[in-house]
């Protein structure tokens, strides 16, 4: 997911092309292996669904990992999974009910389905004995890692974002639709997705998430989760790439401005996959986050 001033200033050929860069990046991390990479893969029962989960490392600083929209702990967190310090910390990355193996149920999408997910993610840790951990959100996942700071403020250490928001502007509306016909995409370019879900499930699920995704907009006047910020109290580190299409500046800035106790870093050459692409420079930056006292 070309250094932009505004969203709005992309025509949707060009937003379009700016998604397909990020998506080639995906297609090119190796899958989790569970036999060649030594990572734990299991599902178990949370809340009313049947939740897969990877594992990696024995440390005992957890961290609980949240991918983005339709993504999982295959597609998107393959770096940090084996790249984090495996004595030090102790990785779950999970897939959020409806999305990677985490399927049955299909995804369905009521309006507050960031706050499900939360909840969801939560009832994991507790099945699996976690008592306080940090967390780590990419896009969407980011979006529930905010939610879950600040409705579960006894359970996480330390919080880190990139890619996320916590209202849905203008912008967002006009950019994402833009992007909501796959049949413009490249085959290249779908096959990430359509190995996870195949053709059909992702054409249907990808529509209804831009769908779901526009609601806020349209019934919320935007509002995602801005009146929860206030009662994230854990250290928060924001991270934005300055090249991100997806993400205008102001989003950044005002999780900033209204999480008391977080600081925000510029990646200046990072677009929305900037822990893929720069996964050597992010999970160095991360790591020394989470070591602090």
């Amino acid at each position: 997911m070309a250094l932009i001033k505004r969203a709005s200033c992309l025509s949707a050929q060009l937003v379009r092309t700016a998604y397909i860069s990020c998506i080639r990046n995906l297609s090119d991390v190796s899958e989790v292996s569970t036999t060649e990479r030594g990572l734990e893969s299991q599902k178990v029962q949370v809340n009313d669904a049947r939740i897969h989960y990877v594992k990696s490392g024995v440390g005992n600083h957890v961290l609980l990992l949240l991918p983005g929209a339709l993504g999982s702990s295959k597609t998107d967190f393959e770096p940090q999974l084996t790249g984090f310090n495996k004595e030090k910390f102790t990785l779950i990355s999970f897939d959020p009910r409806g999305f990677g193996q985490s399927i049955p149920p299909e995804r369905d999408w009521p309006l507050d389905y960031f706050r499900r997910d939360a909840d969801d993610a939560v009832g994991l840790m507790k099945r699996l004995s976690y008592k306080k951990f940090s967390v780590l959100g990419w896009s969407d996942g980011g979006i529930i890692g905010l939610i879950l700071a600040a409705q579960y403020p006894e359970l996480v250490h330390r919080l880190v974002v990139w890619g996320s928001n916590a209202y849905v502007a203008p912008t967002d509306v006009d950019l994402f639709k833009g992007l909501s016909n796959i049949d413009t995409w490249s085959a290249r370019m779908r096959e990430p997705f359509i190995k996870v879900y195949g053709e059909k499930y992702f054409r249907a699920q990808w529509k209804n998430w831009i769908e779901a995704y526009c609601r806020y907009y349209y019934e919320r006047d935007g509002d995602i989760c801005k009146g929860d910020l206030k009662n994230i109290k854990c250290p928060t580190f924001i991270i934005h790439g300055k090249k991100d299409p997806l993400v205008i500046e102001e989003h950044p800035n005002y999780l900033h401005e209204n999480i008391s106790n977080s600081r925000l870093h510029v990646i200046p050459e990072g677009k929305h996959n900037l822990h893929l692409r720069y996964a050597k420079e992010f999970n160095q930056l991360v790591q020394t986050f989470l070591d602090e006292t």
